[in-house]
């Protein structure tokens, strides 16, 4: 099984042989090795640590299909290195560019991906509500009012005033759910502000570029989409499926880091007006993020055990399926 691998030292980065290794270097000494990568068995690299690469390794990343995923002192994503696509299918390409350039064939499409992502958050919420949170009935009632309104929407930008007004609504019970000295008083990005704010858009980054490898692995192009403006340098057909992800994966995985103490306070650092998750705190929410996406469950259509992160692979193909006439697109519903 190929591995993924999270450095947050620094370093460079080299090509040996078969290998990629991570030297530091001592000022005049000779540098001494940190780690080394068996090419064959990687797949992803996450840099979290300031990491130099000559050529020579860029090159052999990728020839080998390996991508590095980039993130700032502030834990902030800034871009990926993207091995060269293999599985380029024009046919795939044509067909996405059509249902975005339809506004009837895209709003049905776009429409989907809020109404998948509303009823996982709705999943979230109700599993704690029958727990005795009670405070989140009438939450749940609201999000389920705004719910049918999705169908409705006959623009773009109205659909996404519905699903703002729908997060507005389920990250009010984050508060219910959360122990008290992690309160939330609402979405805060840029910075973000708070231990919870922080925590959101950290695991928030991580479900994009875990769709994104996801996605690489398919005919799809990950510039096209249908709930997010495609723009410029930016993989935003990822967004549209993250929609999804977000409240199975890592919001759920917020709740049990938080709730059982796994995450605390003093895994998070301050520094004027921003909250950032510390080293030790990343490390141990990367490590929760691994497991979570190895964790197998039983497909119900497919009669058999799959990982989340084959999942989000599912989810792609069920969108090739759409875009080619084979079968309509239904949005993965959380049936655990």
């Amino acid at each position: 099984m190929a591995n993924t691998y999270y450095i947050f030292q620094a370093g460079r980065i080299k090509r040996e042989d078969q290998s990629l290794v991570l030297y530091h270097q001592n000022g005049e000494q000779k540098p001494t090795i940190i780690k080394r990568f068996p090419i064959e068995a990687t797949e992803t690299i996450y840099a979290f640590g300031a990491l130099d690469f000559n050529t020579a390794a860029l090159n052999f990343l990728g020839r080998k299909q390996v991508a590095v995923h980039f993130y700032d002192y502030y834990r902030n994503y800034t871009g990926s290195f993207m091995p060269r696509e293999q599985l380029n299918a024009g046919a795939v390409v044509i067909a996405q560019a059509r249902f975005y350039l339809d506004p009837k064939l895209r709003i049905w499409l776009a429409r989907q991906f809020v109404t998948g992502a509303a009823k996982i958050m709705l999943r979230n919420l109700q599993y704690y509500h029958v727990r005795g949170k009670e405070e989140l009935g009438e939450i749940i009632q609201a999000m389920n009012l705004l719910l049918q309104q999705v169908q409705e929407a006959q623009t773009i930008a109205e659909l996404m005033g519905i699903e703002g007004n729908l997060k507005q609504y389920y990250y009010q019970g984050f508060n219910a759910i959360l122990p008290p000295d992690f309160p939330f008083e609402g979405r805060t990005k840029n910075p973000p502000t708070n231990e919870i704010n922080a925590l959101i858009s950290f695991a928030n980054s991580m479900c994009y570029t875990i769709c994104l490898r996801e996605i690489h692995k398919t005919q799809l192009n990950p510039t096209i989409s249908y709930l997010h403006e495609p723009g410029y340098r930016r993989f935003s057909l990822c967004l549209d499926v993250a929609e999804i992800f977000k409240p199975l994966i890592t919001d759920r995985l917020i709740f049990q880091l938080v709730n059982t103490k796994q995450i605390q306070l003093k895994d998070f650092q301050k520094e004027a007006m921003r909250c950032v998750l510390n080293e030790e705190g990343c490390k141990t929410f990367v490590r929760a993020f691994e497991n979570k996406l190895n964790t197998t469950i039983k497909h119900k259509a497919l009669k058999r055990s799959v990982s989340y992160r084959t999942l989000i692979r599912l989810e792609a193909y069920k969108i090739i399926k759409h875009i080619m006439e084979i079968q309509p697109y239904k949005p993965l519903q959380a049936w655990w």
